[in-house]
C-alpha cells in the first residue's frame, strides 16, 4: 500500500512547469495531428506516462471530475498521486468526467459511455487523454479541418484502431462532442471534435 510520503513528486517549479505545459497543449489544439512535446518533467506513476502526467498537473483541479479506466486504476497509485497533486476528484461514473484518462486505449469504451456537453455548454464534455504507442511510427492518417492549413499528416500507432471512426460522431453533434489527446511518453498530438480524418493507410 502507497503512503502519502511515496507518491511520486509533482512538478518541481510548479508555475513554470505548469505554463510550459499549457502551452504545448494549446499548440496541440491550435494545430491539431502535429507532434508537440511536453518538456516539464514530474514524478510519475507508474501506469502514467509523462505526457499525462504533465497534463494533469496542469489542467486538473478539484472542479475537474476525473475518470481512469481498468488499466489506469488497476492500483490505488494513480488516484491517490492525482487527489495529493490536484485534488482532482476521481468518479466512477464516466458521463459527468471533465476528463477520462485511458491506459488501454484498443479497450476505450464505447463514446457515448463520456459527456458530449450540451448545446448552450459544448466545453461540459469529457477530453479523453489515450496514452499509445507512438506519436511518430505507425500507420498515416491524414486530417484536415481547423488550425490545419489544408491537410495534416500524421504517423502514429493509434487504438483503438477505429478511432477516427467511432469520432464521426462529433460531425453530427456539432458544437457538442468529444475532444482527444493522444499522449506517447512525453509528446502529445490533440484531435480536436473539428477534426476530421480524410485517409488513412499503412
Amino acid at each position: 500500500m502507497t503512503t502519502v510520503a511515496e507518491l511520486p513528486a509533482g512538478f518541481a517549479d510548479k508555475v513554470l512547469s505548469a505554463q510550459s505545459t499549457f502551452r504545448s497543449v494549446m499548440d496541440a489544439m491550435a494545430r491539431p495531428g502535429s507532434v508537440q512535446r511536453i518538456t516539464a518533467t514530474a514524478g510519475t506513476p507508474a501506469a502514467m506516462m509523462r505526457g499525462s502526467a504533465a497534463i494533469a498537473l496542469t489542467l486538473f483541479d478539484h472542479d475537474t471530475p476525473i475518470w481512469l479506466d481498468a488499466a489506469i486504476s488497476a492500483t490505488s497509485d494513480v488516484a491517490k498521486w492525482l487527489k495529493f497533486h490536484t485534488s482532482a476528484p476521481v468518479i466512477a461514473d464516466a458521463s459527468i468526467a471533465s476528463f477520462a484518462l485511458i491506459g488501454d486505449a484498443k479497450n476505450l469504451p464505447p463514446l457515448d459511455r463520456f459527456a458530449f456537453g450540451s448545446n448552450e455548454y459544448p466545453n461540459r464534455s469529457t477530453t479523453l487523454i489515450l496514452q499509445i504507442d507512438s506519436l511518430t511510427q505507425g500507420p498515416a492518417f491524414e486530417l484536415k479541418g481547423p488550425g490545419i492549413d489544408g491537410t495534416a499528416l500524421l504517423h502514429a500507432m493509434i487504438q483503438p484502431r477505429d478511432l477516427f471512426e467511432r469520432l464521426t460522431v462529433n460531425e453530427a453533434l456539432f458544437p457538442r462532442g468529444i475532444d482527444v489527446v493522444l499522449v506517447h511518453d512525453d509528446t502529445i498530438v490533440a484531435i480536436p471534435r473539428t477534426t476530421r480524418l480524410v485517409a488513412s493507410g499503412a
